[in-house]
């Protein structure tokens, strides 16, 4: 019974294959009416065998949904969006739910343009994610008439928003150092104006105490670089350990490092914060980092518009969720007393 014509199966065709009604049909197809476990099931083996979808658009006026979402992102190289893309498209694609992504480029006359786009197309809700947990959506989306999730970006106070633990994550990055018994940590980050690497930077001074220095700078190699040179040019007691705000820092800090001839892990280890993996994997030696969960994030967001756009309650607020710790090279053993 497999369809060997061109032409585009109907609703009709499964029917009179299936030697049922029309409607019996549809109701078997949509989960609808009374029909019996038997009639569905006929009924949806003999639209798969004769090769028919059903339309999305008269799907979406029975059920008055699209069945698809938008993501707006300000992220352009995707480096933070495509992992949480990935978990939103995960938990949605079983209940036959596509997603559109839009990169805004922080651009608001781009992003009003993609958001009109995704009302024409009638989306169901839209999960709003950016590059910094601190920055607002370039359009207004608190009165749009569909639901808007927030994923690693700046909500409403009564919106649903779900950012990483990064509290935690900068604890345990910590934790593992002075477990390897580290006692010298400093800390090296990004730029003092996100909120990211604030959270993070003071979670390391509560845990280190009295001595422990953060330092401010990019989010680039060349900073951790720099900052390596500025540390170890400086008279008195040097780091044995650097927990970096980011995986790129932490490249540059490993270099500066290799260039003044410390060994890695043996004089200093060296902990990132992201699980970059093209970076993290390539550094020498292979970096130990806290990974975000951002395919999690995505997994979350993308459960929480599900139930909002089914009009089913959701809490509101931030929801944090906890990072992981990633043991590789560059933090090596626990250290033998002398």
């Amino acid at each position: 019974m497999k369809n060997t014509g061109d032409r585009r199966r109907t609703i009709y065709d499964v029917a009179k294959a299936a030697g049922v009604s029309i409607s019996t049909a549809s109701n078997a197809l949509n989960g609808t009416g009374r029909t019996n476990a038997e009639t569905r099931e006929r009924v949806r083996r003999v639209a798969e065998e004769i090769g028919f979808r059903p339309n999305a658009l008269a799907r979406g006026l029975l059920s008055k949904r699209s069945h698809a979402i938008g993501m707006l992102t300000n992220d352009t190289y995707g480096r933070l969006t495509l992992p949480m893309a990935a978990g939103v498209s995960e938990v949605l694609v079983d209940h036959g739910v596509s997603v559109f992504l839009c990169a805004t480029n922080n651009d608001p006359r781009l992003a009003q343009l993609h958001l009109e786009a995704l009302l024409d197309r009638q989306v169901d809700g839209i999960i709003f994610t950016a590059t910094r947990l601190d920055l607002e959506p370039p359009v207004q989306l608190s009165r749009l008439p569909i639901p808007v999730v927030y994923v690693f970006a700046e909500g409403p106070a009564d919106s649903v928003t779900f950012f990483p633990d990064d509290e935690q994550g900068a604890r345990l990055a910590v934790d593992h150092l002075k477990e390897l018994g580290r006692s010298r940590i400093l800390h090296i980050t990004g730029p003092k104006d996100y909120l990211a690497a604030r959270i993070r930077a003071q979670s390391y001074l509560d845990a280190c105490g009295d001595g422990a220095e953060a330092m401010f700078g990019d989010w680039s190699e060349e900073w951790g670089h720099e900052a390596v040179q500025t540390v170890f040019a400086r008279p008195g007691p040097k780091p044995d350990a650097i927990f970096c705000g980011s995986d790129e820092i932490a490249r540059g800090v490993i270099d500066a490092l290799r260039d003044l001839n410390v060994e890695i892990p043996t004089d200093v280890a060296v902990v990132g914060f992201d699980n970059w993996e093209v970076v993290a994997r390539q550094t020498r030696p292979p970096l130990t980092t806290i990974d975000m969960e951002l395919k999690e994030l995505g997994h979350r967001a993308g459960l929480a518009i599900l139930s909002l756009s089914k009009g089913e309650p959701v809490p509101a607020g931030i929801t944090r969720l906890p990072c992981r710790l990633v043991v590789r090279q560059s933090c090596g053993s626990p250290l033998q007393s002398d």
